[in-house]
């Protein structure tokens, strides 16, 4: 039933006040017939558990909706620059929902599918506002599902000035409540100074002008600057919780009233000034946290040095090019297994595209010259070029990339820091009720100083920042040294490792140097190039070494397909091409004296084979003397054990090395070390090792200039950057350390604070300017710490 409070009735979907009770379901009363309408959908297809998790969720529907808003998006160019994914009957939109508010709008929009079955799901990302929807367009088009979230209450909010979803300015009017506050608060303050110095009683009659015009200054604070503070107070009292802005509204409140009480009894000049101050002062501190947030948020320095790099085709030959430099009207080529990384158009081969990576489903679909594929696809065929028609949306790479994460490892790795803060509010308000008893029985003159001081100067914010901001000045540490890290985390993971496992080809050693010879008859110009073209379809890094060194070939590669831990084969003019082991190429079992070979067979008849020896990477001996004082180390390789002699010389005989491993030995290893209790960083390729990253604690990805993006890994690092393993390491303990001294710092602080409060020595004024400034100190040794170790470090 609709609520009753003061004989004024609620909408019992937006809990406004109704003007009347003719609009009303059953016994329920709505204030406009389109709070009405979402009620009768949420009814209609059982959705009322909305309004069990949270009192009076909806937002108010009075406002028209016009029926042809988004006629625009039933236009076929308009349309393809807003989805992300398209593919028979599975479409992908992302919109960003600035009505997003509470857990209830989250279980609304993530059960739209029960109001529309032609939504497939939806997945909202609530820090940021925003819905990804996947929708079958022959049951929906991409107008009604904007529509139908109108309907709901969640009209999307889409910007045409470059056809895509743009988050309207969000800190404007902070800034503008911030001036207002300034403006009422300097004012007040030049208007008490009379009075703080001693006027004289014959200008009584302008001390009390001055105390009017404070009052009247004072009232734009109260309702205007103050907002943000309410908002969230009466957000926090609807989920039944209380949070910091709780006692800051009540300090705020109880000083106005007890102000205007003294300058309408003519008993005092009141605290106009302390109330504006608290105001401007914590406004002051809000913007500061907003905006230095904003410059260490992960997600925009993940996709500014996103690593991944794709080859692009100019005059005929492949330049590795990072991802942030594509641009449109480039042509890309794209090897086996790699990432689609922007909308294009093939122009040349054929593809075979997995777009599990996006949608869940993993049956590869064909696609020819002149279709389009989509951003996010992997392609399962062999080389094929595309002409990019959309630059490169990274935000959408990284959205994908992030919605692989486990969440329900980061919910258990949650910091202490945010179950302490939960109640903090709760011991702000007992400690404040005890100073009032404590002085109404001793002096009731500091009742009121020592209330609202404690109200005040208790903060939790730097509690909270102390974790925040750590985490984030250290991913913008790391991803400036090349390795970047799915999500803060990871940092707490590594710095738990105890044993490290690295992979062998491709990330012990590297493809720039290697050399090669052939054993066999000598191959003819055809077989060069048909060896050659079929090397060059996979992104393994032996197939890539060897395609460097044979050079660049035409020939048509039809079939295409890679085998992990064997080789690969494919159709050149119309003969079966191998490249592979030799136990794979020709049924023999593999000699450990044979070193590094890659054997190669025509219509099943061995020619001969490469023998590659390998050029391990620079600085490796320095990494491994670092690393091993402190951690177990472990070896994995598909390869045989003829350089293992070189390794232990490398590595000592500490090292655990294993030869022949395929990709389900290389994850069965990582499963027994984590059994004995090992917290385990595997270290790899991301092509045979996909298993073993995605099982280790840590799975870091060795990139190197190729585009081979893997979800399976929780951080990416430039092979180049092996050698600073080590200094990651420690710069990932170290935080650890910075995070405890600054919660150590924001503790004692909170304790100082409360404990002059208490006794009513501390200015309501003083405990608003110190609240901020605990936080932005909070901010100072985080950065400033963190940036010494690093520089400590040479990162």
């Amino acid at each position: 039933m609709a609520t009753t409070t003061e004989n004024t009735l609620a909408c019992a979907h937006c809990g406004e006040s109704c003007l009347s009770t003719q609009i009303k379901i059953e016994e329920k009363i709505f204030c406009c017939d389109g709070c009405k309408t979402v009620y009768g959908i949420l009814n209609e297809h059982g959705l009322c558990d909305y309004y069990a998790l949270n009192a009076q969720p909806g937002l108010n529907q009075r406002q028209s909706k016009r029926v042809d808003k988004f006629l625009f998006l039933d236009d076929a160019s308009i349309r393809q620059q807003l989805i992300s994914f398209s593919e028979k009957e599975h479409t992908q939109v992302c919109f960003y929902l600035p009505q997003i508010h509470c857990s209830s709008c989250l279980y609304l929009l993530e059960n739209l599918h029960k109001i529309d079955a032609g939504v497939i799901k939806a997945r909202v990302n609530f820090p940021r506002k925003e819905v990804t929807i996947d929708f079958n367009e022959s049951r929906i088009s991409l107008r009604r599902v904007a529509e139908l979230l109108t309907i709901i209450g969640y009209e999307p909010y889409i910007s045409l000035n470059q056809l895509q979803q743009k988050r309207p300015a969000t800190d404007r009017a902070l800034i503008y409540q911030l001036g207002v506050a300034g403006f009422c608060f300097s004012n007040i303050m030049l208007l008490a100074f009379p009075e703080y110095l001693g006027i004289e009683k014959a200008d009584g009659m302008l001390l009390q002008a001055f105390r009017w015009i404070s009052f009247l200054l004072a009232i734009p604070v109260l309702l205007y600057s103050a907002q943000p503070f309410y908002v969230s107070a009466y957000k926090s009292l609807q989920q039944k919780y209380l949070n910091i802005d709780a006692p800051i509204v009540l300090a705020v409140l109880v000083t106005f009233i007890r102000s205007v009480y003294e300058v309408l009894s003519g008993t005092g000049s009141g605290y106009f000034d302390s109330m504006t101050g608290i105001v401007f002062f914590m406004l002051v501190g809000r913007v500061l946290q907003q905006r230095t947030y904003q410059q260490l948020s992960f997600e925009r320095d993940y996709t500014s040095y996103f690593p991944v790099a794709v080859s692009v085709m100019k005059d005929e030959q492949e330049t590795p090019t990072a991802l942030p430099d594509i641009k449109h009207g480039d042509t890309l080529l794209i090897h086996h297994e790699e990432l689609i990384p922007a909308d294009g158009i093939i122009t040349r081969g054929k593809a075979y595209v997995d777009y599990s990576f996006v949608t869940g489903e993993s049956q590869p679909v064909p696609k020819e010259m002149g279709e389009i594929v989509y951003a996010g696809g992997k392609q399962t065929g062999g080389n094929m070029e595309i002409l990019v028609i959309k630059e490169v949306a990274q935000s959408y790479l990284t959205r994908l990339w992030n919605n692989q994460s486990d969440t329900k490892t980061a919910a258990e790795k949650k910091s202490f820091v945010h179950v302490l803060s939960r109640y903090f509010t709760y011991i702000v308000f007992t400690l404040a009720t005890l100073s009032a008893w404590y002085w109404w029985v001793y002096d009731s003159s500091r009742i009121w100083p020592a209330v609202t001081a404690v109200l005040i100067i208790a903060c939790p914010c730097a509690l909270l920042l102390s974790n925040s901001f750590t985490n984030g000045n250290i991913l913008r540490i790391f991803s400036r040294n090349g390795l970047y890290l799915r999500d803060a985390t990871v940092i707490e993971t590594m710095a738990d490792t105890s044993h490290i496992v690295f992979d062998k080809t491709g990330t012990l050693t590297t493809t720039a140097a290697q050399s090669i010879r052939f054993m066999g008859e000598p191959l003819s110009r055809h077989q060069v190039a048909a060896v050659s073209s079929l090397a060059a379809q996979s992104n393994h890094p032996l197939s890539r070494a060897l395609y460097q060194h044979l050079g660049k070939s035409d020939e048509r590669v039809a079939g295409f397909q890679e085998f992990p831990g064997k080789g690969i084969e494919g159709f050149i003019a119309g003969d079966l091409y191998m490249l592979g082991s030799k136990t794979w190429v020709t049924g023999k079992p593999m000699d450990p004296q044979d070193g590094t070979r890659l054997y190669v067979a025509c219509e099943h008849q061995c020619l001969g084979y490469f023998v590659i020896e390998n050029q391990y990477r620079p600085q490796l001996e320095q990494l491994v003397a670092a690393i091993q004082p402190t951690f177990r180390t472990s070896i994995l390789s598909g390869d045989h054990p003829l350089e293992k002699a070189r390794l232990q010389t490398l590595f000592g005989h500490r090292t655990t090395m294993k030869f022949q491993q395929m990709p389900a030995d290389k994850l069965a290893y990582i499963q027994d070390l984590q059994a004995q209790g090992e917290q385990v960083m595997m270290i790899g390729d991301g092509l045979n090792d996909a298993g073993a990253l995605k099982q280790a604690d840590i799975g870091i990805s060795i990139t190197d200039n190729t585009n081979n993006f893997t979800p399976a890994s929780k951080a990416i690092l430039e092979a180049v950057k092996l050698p600073l393993l080590h200094r990651f390491i420690q710069l990932a303990k170290a935080n650890r350390q910075i995070v405890i001294a600054s919660f150590v710092m924001s503790i004692v602080y909170n304790i100082v604070g409360l404990f002059f409060a208490m006794q009513g020595t501390l200015s309501p004024m003083i405990a608003a300017i110190l609240m901020p400034a605990s936080s932005l100190s909070i901010i100072l040794l985080t950065y400033g710490t963190s940036k010494l170790v690093a520089k400590w470090l040479n990162l």
